[in-house]
């Protein structure tokens, strides 16, 4: 073999080898290619979703508030004396025309003694009057007196007869000072502290007061509400989205200082008719059953006023609730094409553990529940029905929360 022929020979292996090589290599890199692209292509991310769905629920707010007393009474002197006796106890139940102070009656007792004698005196004098009228009426018919003499006894009868009548105003005078000495308690309540004791000289002319009587059964509770509260409220009422109870008055409930429900439902009676310039709140005033006296005038509490109920009212957890940059409320929610949408809400208020929402949302849309922090707007999801402890009821009716 010439050296020409063996240096073919050589090369020929040597190209087949690498040909194989080559191929060999190109196959490895096509079968890594089919690798990496199928492993960019990951599954759609599965995340539960709330269907919407429209509910009836009961709207209530809670304002704060403080109790007063359904009637008050001042007790004062009506005339001047000395108190002889207090007859009550302080801090007891009172009735009305119950007797509280007995002031000295010695003085009133002789003024109307000397009325009486006075009115006696006029009542006497008025009969002599009318006596002698009668004989004068008969004598100037036959001339046996003058027309003038007649005039003059006439004159005298009505005299008297007018003496007799101030006689006994003044009687009715002294009677009422005289009853003035036995103060009596005006309403039915409870008394509270005595002003004065016994030996103390009161005064008609400054009206002293003695004690204050009060009734605590029912009680008034006196609420503040914003005015733009109070005409969303009649909006709400007068286009239908609210409907007020079957009676038409709103209803309300008690919190306590001890955050324990107060256990009788009170009813709003009336609301300002101006609105306060410092605080541009209006005032409400409520009345509540008070039967065990629990309550007691200038307490604190805070009141759960029903406004209405809304039939078609939609609700997400606010779990499911974020705020952008700008401060708007939005939601996650899946469209038709299993795609991501981000949705700016309008939530006005707090219903238990979920938002009430006024905008921004439809029956039938799906709200993303979970995994909010893996998804992006415009990713492709697998959404599955949330399960009720995902979807988190809460209860049909709690305070509002304005936002």
């Amino acid at each position: 073999m010439t050296p020409e022929n063996h240096r073919t020979s050589f090369r020929r292996p040597v190209a087949a080898i690498a040909f194989t090589t080559l191929a060999a290599a190109a196959i490895f890199l096509a079968g890594c290619g089919k690798k990496s692209t199928a492993a960019a292509t990951p599954p759609p991310l599965e995340v539960a979703v709330l269907t919407i769905a429209p509910e009836s629920v009961t709207l209530t707010q809670e304002l704060p508030g403080r109790t007063s007393a359904f009637r008050l009474a001042e007790v004062r002197a009506r005339i001047s004396g000395i108190v002889q006796k207090r007859l009550f106890t302080e801090g007891a139940d009172v009735k009305e025309g119950d007797v509280l102070f007995e002031i000295d009656p010695a003085p009133y007792q002789a003024a109307l003694d000397s009325a009486r004698a006075s009115l006696a005196r006029a009542e006497a004098n008025l009969v002599a009057a009318q006596s002698q009228a009668d004989r004068f009426k008969g004598l100037v018919a036959t001339n046996a007196i003058s027309q003038q003499n007649y005039d003059n006894a006439i004159a005298s009868q009505l005299g008297f007869a007018a003496d007799a009548a101030a006689g006994k105003a003044a009687v009715k005078t002294a009677e009422i000072n005289l009853g003035y000495t036995r103060v009596t308690s005006p309403i039915s309540g409870r008394i509270g502290r005595a002003y004065v004791t016994e030996g103390a000289y009161v005064q008609q002319g400054t009206a002293t007061l003695l004690a204050t009587v009060q009734q605590l059964d029912p009680l008034y509770i006196d609420l503040s509400q914003s005015a733009d509260e109070v005409l969303r409220l009649k909006d709400a009422l007068a286009s239908g989205r609210l409907q007020r109870a079957s009676d038409g008055a709103a209803k309300l409930s008690l919190i306590l200082a001890s955050n324990q429900p107060y256990p009788h439902p009170g009813a709003l009676q009336f609301s300002d008719v101006s609105v306060n310039p410092g605080t541009g709140s209006v005032t409400l005033r409520a009345i509540v059953p008070n039967p065990d006296a629990n309550l007691l005038p200038g307490m604190f509490v805070r009141a759960r006023l029903e406004e209405g109920t809304s039939s078609d009212a939609i609700l997400v957890p606010q779990s499911v609730v974020s705020r952008n940059s700008k401060g708007e409320a939005t939601a996650m929610i899946v469209n038709a094409e299993n795609k991501v949408e981000l949705r700016v809400l309008q939530t006005a208020r707090t219903v238990g553990t979920r938002w009430l929402v006024a905008g921004g949302l439809k029956p039938g849309d799906r709200v993303i529940t979970n995994n909010l922090q893996k998804i992006r707007p415009g990713a492709v999801v697998k959404p599955v029905p949330a399960s009720t402890a995902s979807a988190s009821p809460a209860p049909q009716s709690a305070q509002t929360a304005a936002h």
